[in-house]
C-alpha cells in the first residue's frame, strides 16, 4: 500500500531539478570555497550565484543572505545574535511561535531580558493591540512569525513592523512556513531580519538562511573561520545551498497556480470535514493555502493520526512541534481551545502532487476511522 503525503509543512520531497543542480557538487567537484586554486574559486562562485539567486527570491541584495544549516539555526542567531549587541530590555514574542524561537527568546531572561507574549486572538492572528501596548514600555527586539505552522494563520507582520519602528524595536521574522507558499518580499513586510529554510521548498535538508537588514548589528553565533563575512563561520555546503538557491527558483516560478491549486484542495478537504462534524482551527483566518489543522470531537489526535497511517495517510498531530513534547498544541492553547479539544487536533499540509483523488480517499479514511475509534470507545464505556 502506497501512503499519501500530507505533511508538507513538516519537511518536502527533493525536487528531481534540485537533486540535478546539486549533483556536481557533491560527486564530481572537489574544492573549499576559501581556498585561492581554482577548485576553491569555482566552489566560490556557485555559492555567491546561490545568494543572489536567493536574494533576488525575496527582494534584497546578496549581502543580505547570510546562509546557516537550517531555520533552527537562522532563528536562534537572529534571536541571540541580535540581543548580544543590545543593552538588555524587553523582548517580545508571538504566543504562537516555534519552539526553535520561544525557546532561545526565554533562554535571555538568565541575561536580564524582560521576555513577554504577545498573544493571538481565537483564528490564531496576533492581537496588534496587546503588541502595541506591550511595545509602549522600551523594547529591544519583537519576534513573530511570518505564518503560522500549525494553522497556517498569516500574521500581519507588516503592520506590527510599523508599530515596533516607531518604538524603535527591531523585527524579526521567522518566514519559513511562508517562503514558497506566498510571496514574501523583505522590504515589504518592514523587518529588520527574517528566517527561510530549504526543506520546506522542495530543497535539501540542512540549509537555511538569516536575511539582514544591513544596519543591523548582529553578533556571530559560530565563531571560526570568518566564513559569512564573519557572521557564522564554518566551511559552506556548496552542494545543499546550490539546491536550496534552485528550489527557490523552482518555488517562486509555480508560486501562484501551486498556491490556487492547493486552495481548492483544501477548500474540498474543508468540506468533507464540515460533513463530519470537525471543528477547523483559524478558518477564518487568512491562511496559507496548504494547510487545515482539525480535530474530531472526542477522539484523541494522535490515535487518529497513527490509524490514518495505517490506512494509508500521513498527516501530523497538534502537539507541540517538539520531540519531547506530549502536550496539546501551544497555539491553540493560545487561541483559547479548550485542552481536551486541542488533543484531538490532526493537520493536514498538502503538496503540489496531491490530487482530488487522493483528498478524497482521505476523506473516506477519515470517516471509517472516525467510526471504528468511535465505535471501540462505545465499548470501553
Amino acid at each position: 500500500m502506497n501512503t499519501v503525503y500530507f505533511d508538507h509543512n513538516s519537511t518536502t520531497a527533493l525536487k528531481p531539478q534540485v537533486l540535478q543542480a546539486m549533483l556536481p557538487w557533491l560527486s564530481q567537484t572537489a574544492g573549499n570555497a576559501t581556498s585561492r586554486h581554482v577548485y576553491g574559486r569555482n566552489v566560490r562562485d556557485a555559492v555567491e550565484t546561490a545568494r543572489k539567486q536567493i536574494a533576488e527570491c525575496v527582494g534584497v541584495q546578496a549581502s543580505q543572505v547570510v546562509f546557516t544549516s537550517g531555520g533552527t539555526e537562522a532563528n536562534n542567531f537572529a534571536i541571540k545574535g541580535i540581543a548580544a549587541n543590545l543593552a538588555p530590555t524587553q523582548l517580545l514574542v508571538s504566543a504562537i511561535e516555534h519552539p526553535c524561537v520561544s525557546r532561545p527568546a526565554q533562554s535571555l531572561a538568565w541575561h536580564g531580558w524582560k521576555v513577554q507574549s504577545i498573544g493571538v486572538d481565537d483564528q490564531c492572528v496576533l492581537d496588534l493591540a496587546d503588541a502595541a501596548q506591550k511595545l509602549s514600555t522600551r523594547t529591544g527586539l519583537v519576534s513573530v512569525m511570518l505564518a503560522n505552522n500549525e494553522t497556517g494563520a498569516i500574521q500581519p507582520i507588516a503592520e506590527l513592523a510599523k508599530l515596533a519602528k516607531a518604538q524603535d524595536a527591531l523585527l524579526h521574522t521567522d518566514a519559513v512556513q511562508a517562503f514558497g507558499k506566498l510571496p514574501v518580499d523583505f522590504g515589504a513586510l518592514g523587518v529588520n531580519a527574517m528566517t527561510v529554510s530549504s526543506h520546506k521548498i522542495g530543497g535539501p535538508v540542512g540549509v537555511g538562511a538569516l536575511i539582514l537588514d544591513k544596519r543591523v548589528d548582529i553578533a556571530p553565533l559560530l565563531h571560526g573561520g570568518g566564513q559569512e563575512r564573519g557572521l557564522r563561520s564554518g566551511t559552506e555546503n556548496v552542494a545543499a545551498i546550490v539546491g536550496f538557491a534552485n528550489a527557490c527558483e523552482l518555488a517562486a516560478a509555480s508560486l501562484k497556480t501551486r498556491s490556487e491549486t492547493q486552495a481548492k484542495l483544501r477548500e474540498q478537504l474543508e468540506t468533507g470535514l464540515q460533513r463530519l462534524n470537525a471543528v477547523i482551527f483559524g478558518q477564518q483566518a487568512q491562511r496559507l493555502p496548504n494547510t487545515s489543522f482539525f480535530a474530531i470531537p472526542n477522539i484523541e489526535g494522535e490515535t487518529l493520526v497513527t490509524a490514518l497511517d495505517k490506512a494509508g495517510y500521513a498527516v501530523a498531530s497538534g502537539s507541540a512541534c517538539s520531540s519531547d513534547s506530549t502536550e496539546p498544541s501551544h497555539v491553540l492553547l493560545a487561541m483559547g481551545v479548550d485542552a481536551d479539544v486541542a488533543r484531538g487536533a490532526v493537520r493536514v499540509s498538502l503538496g503540489e502532487h496531491n490530487t482530488e483523488a487522493e483528498i478524497q480517499g482521505f476523506l473516506q479514511a477519515l470517516q471509517q476511522e472516525v467510526k471504528r475509534l468511535k465505535g471501540l470507545s462505545a465499548v470501553a464505556a
